[in-house]
C-alpha cells in the first residue's frame, strides 16, 4: 500500500516554490490518491496537470499499482446550486440515485428542478439478437438524487 506520507512529501515538495497550498490527501487502502490543492486566485487545471506528473514520476507503478487524482479543493464535489448543474450542460457527470444507483453520463438539460443525463447502456432491440449500446436519457430532480458531480479525466 502506498503511504499518505509518501505522497504528502512529494506534494510538499513540488509546493515548495509556488504559491498554492495543501489542502488534503487521501490514500485509500486500495491505492487509489486524491490530492486537493488551492491557492488564492483559483486553481489553474494546467498546474493540476503538472503535479499529477511529478507525483506520477516518483511512484512505481512497477512497485504498486494506483490511480491518482489531483484537484482543487472543491472539484469534484457534489452540486449544491442550480447554477453547477447548468453549468455542466455537454459534461459528464456521475450520480446518485436515490435509490443508490450510480450513472455516468452526459449532462443534456437542466429546468424547473430536473436534470436530464444521457447514459450509454445496452439495450435490447426487437429482432436483434445482441443487445446494441446506445444513449439513454435518465431525468431525475436536483434535490431527488444522493448527488451529481463532473467527472474530471486528465
Amino acid at each position: 500500500m502506498i503511504e499518505k506520507k509518501k505522497v504528502q512529501e512529494i506534494v510538499e515538495e513540488w509546493l515548495s516554490d509556488k504559491e498554492y497550498f495543501l489542502v488534503d490527501v487521501d490514500v485509500t487502502p486500495d491505492d487509489r490518491i486524491v490530492v486537493e490543492i488551492d491557492h488564492a486566485d483559483g486553481v489553474w487545471i494546467e498546474d493540476c496537470v503538472t503535479l499529477s506528473r511529478y507525483i506520477e514520476e516518483r511512484l512505481s507503478r512497477d512497485e504498486e499499482d494506483y490511480e491518482l487524482e489531483v484537484g482543487s479543493a472543491g472539484i469534484g464535489q457534489p452540486f449544491r446550486v442550480e447554477q453547477q448543474y447548468m453549468a455542466s450542460v455537454g459534461k459528464q457527470v456521475e450520480v446518485l440515485s436515490a435509490d443508490g444507483k450510480k450513472y455516468k453520463g452526459e449532462m443534456r438539460r437542466v429546468e424547473n428542478g430536473e436534470f436530464t443525463i444521457a447514459t450509454q447502456e445496452k439495450v435490447k432491440e426487437e429482432g436483434k439478437k445482441r443487445p446494441v449500446v446506445k444513449d439513454v436519457e435518465r431525468t431525475f430532480r436536483t434535490d431527488g438524487v444522493k448527488y451529481c458531480k463532473y467527472i474530471i479525466k486528465f
